[in-house]
């Protein structure tokens, strides 16, 4: 299935609501706001497929390695609605969006961080090219706990299909 992304509008707010996977329980999600699209802030992009409908959102945020510029990457995350999982959607999406941090922006490592029992997530990154890191202990709180994750990266000069 072809997919694109496109920066988000006011409309596919109410079509984005998360909270329907056991994954998603981090409290009441709403966006209000429209995010913004800049790559080099935090920010998020629209799935849509061919025909325009919408499939899902991707988001990111910077996380620091070290003090300086050259040390901060993206964090990025992908929620799709049901009808999309499991249909190569997220795998597409998260490939694409690597690629736009690395030919439009100077970072050198996207991150993204999966819940251990998360499978279809971790088989999705690896696919998209991201190497698996190891365990984040207690890192995320969901569903009333702290729970263990999952970090993976890919760095730009991965190679990539």
């Amino acid at each position: 299935m072809p997919i694109s992304l496109r920066p988000y509008t006011a409309d596919d707010l109410p079509l984005l609501p998360g909270g329907d996977s056991p994954y998603d329980d981090w409290g009441p999600k709403q966006r209000r706001e429209v995010p913004g699209s800049d790559l080099d802030g935090s920010g998020g992009l629209v799935i849509v497929d061919d025909d325009g409908s919408v499939l899902g959102d991707l988001s990111w945020h910077y996380v620091h390695w070290g003090p300086n510029a050259g040390s901060h990457n993206p964090m990025i995350g992908v929620w799709l609605r049901p009808e999309a999982r499991g249909r190569g959607v997220g795998t597409q999406a998260q490939a694409a969006l690597v690629d736009l941090f690395f030919r439009h922006t100077n970072v050198n490592r996207v991150e993204a961080h999966t819940d251990v029992e998360n499978i279809a997530e971790q088989r999705s990154l690896a696919k998209a090219g991201f190497a698996a890191e190891g365990v984040v202990r207690g890192a995320q709180w969901r569903d009333g706990a702290f729970r263990d994750g999952y970090l993976y990266s890919i760095l730009r000069t991965d190679p990539r299909d």
